[in-house]
């Protein structure tokens, strides 16, 4: 049993993806080919109308984020210690300081009331407020209406880190449409991935935009041999902007059964586990589907010995690892980042997860659990 079947997925799509492929390779259009526009103008339209600029990688997308924004060094940046690192990586890359905040015990997702008291430790270092980085853990979207008025009361931007939550909702908003920048990811295992490494920044700012581009094009100017800026080689192959084309055709009804997923296993598994949260008026995505047991390894060695895959995201937050320990703290403790740390575990999940096979994993769940209570 697969914990993400991506080769069901090429099934459905019925050779889309390998003659999208085709169509490149016979081009020779391997750089910024024509697929590369067509891609950014689909995306943008899913957001709203949010200039759309692909990349090479959801880190890059976070990194050429900052570098639009000017952030570096002197400058602090609060992000969640409950996350993956290539959230404080970036910030660490630019020249910044990250400053590792707690996140909510309901959503796994930056606390916004955390962000202040950050702020208020960046300052007392001579540092100066620049930036928020939510990530949106899981698939589900942070409360981007407390952190926007949160940012904005100390002069800060808010880029959203939506790697894991891009097709999801806010209030009513597609992510893309819910932060000053917004970035995301297309690694194979997210929802909507590519067939390697890909992203992409969302920004309703148009000259944002302009030096995004460049900055993914070794800071280009008017033409290819000028330089403005420092950039980086941050584009995106036509390759992989092809095959999120294929893929972006059957991506709302993958969304669909992805929650059909995520609801089946809430019913069944409510009663002896802490299942996710989904905040009022908000849509997740379901990047992962993530229980919290304080038997966590007895569960996954149980769940293994029945050939059912599982996986823990993440089993060390960010101020416990090595390169990030002399990150300042937004407060002394962060007990729900350490909480999580230890009791999360993400069960298969993907939208062609059949559903006997799904009984299958809560019949298992159920009776380890059970076994463990004795």
């Amino acid at each position: 049993m697969p914990f993400i079947d991506l080769h069901a997925q090429r099934r459905r799509l019925g050779g889309r993806v390998e003659a999208a492929i085709q169509r490149v390779v016979e081009s020779g259009q391997y750089i910024l080919g024509p697929d590369v526009a067509a891609l950014e103008d689909q995306l943008s339209t899913r957001v709203g109308g949010a200039q759309c600029v692909s990349c090479s990688s959801g880190t890059d997308a976070l990194l050429m984020a900052l570098m639009a924004a000017g952030v570096g060094n002197g400058d602090a940046v609060v992000v969640p210690a409950f996350t993956f690192v290539a959230t404080a990586e970036t910030v660490k890359l630019v020249g910044a300081t990250p400053i590792l905040a707690d996140v909510a015990p309901d959503s796994y997702n930056l606390n916004p009331e955390t962000i202040a008291s950050g702020f208020e430790v960046a300052a007392r270092s001579g540092l100066r407020p620049a930036a928020v980085i939510p990530a949106d853990l899981f698939g589900l979207p942070a409360d981007y209406d407390a952190i926007n008025a949160i940012a904005r009361d100390h002069d800060a931007i808010v880029i959203a880190d939506a790697a894991q939550s891009f097709g999801a909702t806010y209030r009513g908003r597609p992510v893309g449409a819910l932060a000053d920048m917004t970035t995301t990811s297309f690694y194979p295992s997210k929802p909507l991935g590519c067939y390697g490494d890909g992203g992409a920044v969302f920004t309703d700012d148009q000259a944002v935009a302009e030096r995004l581009r460049s900055l993914a094009m070794h800071g280009m100017g008017e033409h290819r041999y000028r330089h403005d800026r420092v950039g980086l080689n941050g584009r995106m192959d036509t390759i992989q902007a092809a095959i999120l084309l294929e893929k972006l055709t059957i991506f709302d009804e993958e969304t669909i059964a992805r929650n059909g997923v995520a609801e089946r296993y809430t019913t069944s598994l409510a009663d002896l586990v802490t299942v996710p949260n989904v905040s009022q008026g908000c849509n997740s995505v379901w990047a992962q589907y993530t229980i919290r047991t304080a038997n966590r390894d007895g569960l996954a060695a149980a769940l293994r010995e029945k050939g059912i895959p599982t996986a823990v995201h993440y089993p060390i937050p960010l101020h416990r690892q090595e390169a990030y320990a002399d990150c300042p703290r937004a407060t002394g403790d962060l007990p729900v980042s350490e909480d999580l740390a230890e009791t999360v575990i993400s069960l298969p999940m993907h939208p062609y997860l059949a559903p006997d096979d799904q009984q299958r994993i809560i019949e298992a769940i159920r009776a380890a659990l059970r076994a463990s209570a004795a």
